[in-house]
């Protein structure tokens, strides 16, 4: 068994490299199902982008011809992971043992209630009561998926900074790209300049490693290595900002980071700060790792295996990009519950405020599509993707009326007409940032409904 795997491996490995030059692109294959936040027909590296390439079925047929020994090595070879947490018992599994470290949303909704009636108190303890008459409003931030589009939101977020009205938000919230900017915006404009610098100086190598096609697709779990993403957020996120985290925490604030557990097919929220005021030892590398996870495409990056325990024994968890489940999310209904009986009763609520920054377009993009079985299929996934990062924002929108919750939308404009040449592209970057960053610093003209 084990000689003929080895020849075998060798085989397939030899045959993806002299392909190599040819397959050097074919990743995007994959990837292209993961452009969620446009309805550009782009392919995804690692939520980059690039045109598919118009040999990528002929490649399938190729691969097809591996099919047979796939199936026969996929239980030797395949990347060794730990066993899953029983699934009736998935909410009671602890990463660092800490009872608030992470919600399922909306299952325990009650839970994070509690956690916001915490933080509440905190707010009031560190602040002491309001002026007469001058009741503090709760502002709340959520910042959506979009892989290299993120630069629009940290443009807008450091244009906004300029102007010198941006809030200290209460509740900040991030899925995939808009995970690694939600820490920058919860900590505020002193991150300014880091946050640029994740969105302007980027370069693919900060993000991605190819693999060989081939192999990856028969021995691997993804089809790019997610290390050098690894990298660049540990360059940030280093102690000093999470002890920062930390003490906003302490003031009342909450940063949660939206992921994906797909062993138990559940939404999680991962409760940053009181992950970083634990002051555990590992506190640091689970905040680096649930970024690199809530960033982490499926088939095209990695899954992130988050060990956990249970009853004293060691599990893994296998977590993905949060926008398999949502590509934005504020809080769960059941929180403001009491505030929608309030309402009822004609009571007073306190004023809140919440500010939606979609990295993307938030309306149709409309093209001719060819008559050829993988571009319907391509751009029938990509509208179902569109669609669905459209109903998150129309959800949040539903419940912040009934909540009287004063709603905000941003996303890119039909105004902005430019496309990337190849992924991770750092002109476009840099024009979509310089983009959002000149519309907050001139007043950005927040939307109050869904358009369409």
């Amino acid at each position: 068994m084990t000689g003929d795997l080895s020849a075998k491996r060798f085989k397939v490995k030899q045959k993806a490299k002299r392909g190599a030059g040819r397959l050097a692109t074919s990743t995007h294959y994959l990837f292209f199902v993961k452009r969620k936040t446009t309805q550009r027909v782009t392919a995804l590296q690692g939520e980059g982008m690039g045109q598919a390439p118009r040999d990528g079925i002929r490649m399938t047929r190729r691969a097809g011809l591996f099919g047979a020994a796939a199936l026969g090595l996929s239980a030797c070879a395949s990347p060794p992971r730990g066993p899953a947490v029983p699934f009736a018992r998935t909410r009671e599994a602890r990463a660092l043992g800490l009872a608030n470290e992470r919600f399922f949303l909306p299952w325990d909704g009650d839970a994070f209630r509690v956690e916001a009636i915490a933080a509440q108190e905190r707010a009031r303890r560190h602040y002491g009561p309001p002026a007469r008459g001058a009741e503090r409003t709760i502002e709340m931030l959520a910042i959506s998926g979009g892989g290299e589009d993120g630069a629009f939101g940290a443009g807008l977020l450091n244009g906004w900074s300029a102007t010198g009205t941006r809030p200290t938000f209460s509740l900040v919230t991030g899925v995939s790209t808009g995970a690694l900017t939600a820490p920058f915006a919860f900590l505020g404009r002193d991150y300014d300049a880091a946050l640029k610098s994740v969105y302007t100086d980027i370069t693919p190598r900060d993000v991605l490693e190819q693999r060989y096609v081939l192999n990856a697709a028969l021995f691997e779990d993804a089809l790019a290595d997610s290390a050098p993403l690894f990298r660049t957020i540990s360059r940030h996120l280093n102690e000093a900002m999470l002890a920062e985290i930390a003490a906003a925490y302490g003031r009342g604030r909450l940063l949660l980071i939206g992921t994906s557990d797909i062993d138990a097919q559940l939404p999680v929220a991962w409760n940053i700060g009181a992950i970083a005021a634990s002051g555990h030892p590992r506190a640091l590398d689970l905040v680096r790792r649930i970024l690199l996870a809530s960033a982490a495409v499926p088939g095209a990056f990695p899954p992130v295996m988050i060990d956990v325990m249970l009853d004293g024994k060691p599990y893994q968890e296998m977590h993905v990009d949060g926008g398999a489940f949502t590509q934005v999310f504020l809080y769960p209904r059941s929180v403001t519950r009491d505030r929608r009986a309030q309402i009822r009763h004609g009571d007073h609520v306190r004023p809140a405020r919440a500010y939606i920054i979609r990295n993307g377009r938030i309306t149709p993009n409309p093209a001719k599509t060819e008559r050829q079985t993988f571009k319907i299929a391509q751009r029938a996934i990509s509208s179902m993707i569109s669609a669905s990062g459209y109903n998150d924002v129309a959800r949040i929108l539903n419940t912040a009326r009934e909540d009287r919750v004063d709603f905000n939308l941003a996303a890119i404009g039909p105004d902005f007409q430019d496309e990337p040449k190849e992924p991770f592209e750092q002109a476009y970057m840099r024009r979509l940032y310089d983009y959002g960053f000149t519309q907050a610093q001139a007043g950005y003209p927040w939307l109050k409904e869904v358009p369409y």
